[in-house]
Order: structure tokens, then C-alpha cells, then sequence
């Protein structure tokens, strides 16, 4: 029995000694795998940034080309409103038998 005691302690210990390496082994592999989907979630928002800056340069384009639109609007019905004011002062015109000249 004394022969297979130093035998078993040193099972023992190599048994030991295996299982902090598969344990070693293990968390390596735990530290690879969070750097990754580091890695991942850190490309994934710059993404979602990039996405986010587009979506915000398509809006102020939009509210430009709105902007622009208004503003032909506007000039437009200044345009009406002042061609019906001259046909109106010429129907003044004629209604008082003054000739219109235009130049």
C-alpha cells in the first residue's frame, strides 16, 4: 500500500493540474469570445452612427427642398397677385377711357 500511496498523490496531483489547464484553456476562450462581440457591438454602433448621420443629412436636405418650395410658392402668388393688379389698373384705365401704352 505504501508503493501505490506516492503513485495516487501524484494522480492526484496531475489530475489537479489538468483541470486548472482545462480551466485556463476555457476562460481563454471566454476572453476571445467577449472580445469579439466587442468587437462586434463596437462595429454595429458605428454603423448605427453612420445610419443616424445619413437619416439627419436626408432630413436637412429635405427641409431645404421644402424651404425652396415654399419660397417658389410664395413668389409665385406674388406674381398673380401682381399681374391681377395690373389687369385690374387697366380695366381702370379703360373704364375711364385712358389709353394703355406699354413700353
Amino acid at each position: 500500500m505504501n508503493t501505490l500511496k506516492p503513485f495516487s498523490d501524484e494522480e492526484r496531483a496531475y489530475d489537479v493540474y489538468q483541470r486548472r489547464q482545462d480551466f485556463l484553456r476555457q476562460q481563454r476562450a471566454i476572453e476571445r469570445e467577449m472580445a469579439e462581440l466587442r468587437e462586434g457591438l463596437a462595429a454595429l454602433r458605428q454603423e448605427q452612427a453612420e445610419r443616424d448621420e445619413a437619416r439627419a443629412a436626408r432630413e436637412v436636405e429635405r427641409q431645404a427642398t421644402e424651404t425652396g418650395w415654399q419660397e417658389i410658392e410664395t413668389v409665385r402668388q406674388e406674381t398673380e397677385a401682381a399681374l391681377a393688379e395690373v389687369e385690374r389698373l387697366k380695366a381702370l384705365l379703360r373704364s375711364k377711357n385712358i389709353a394703355y401704352v406699354p413700353r
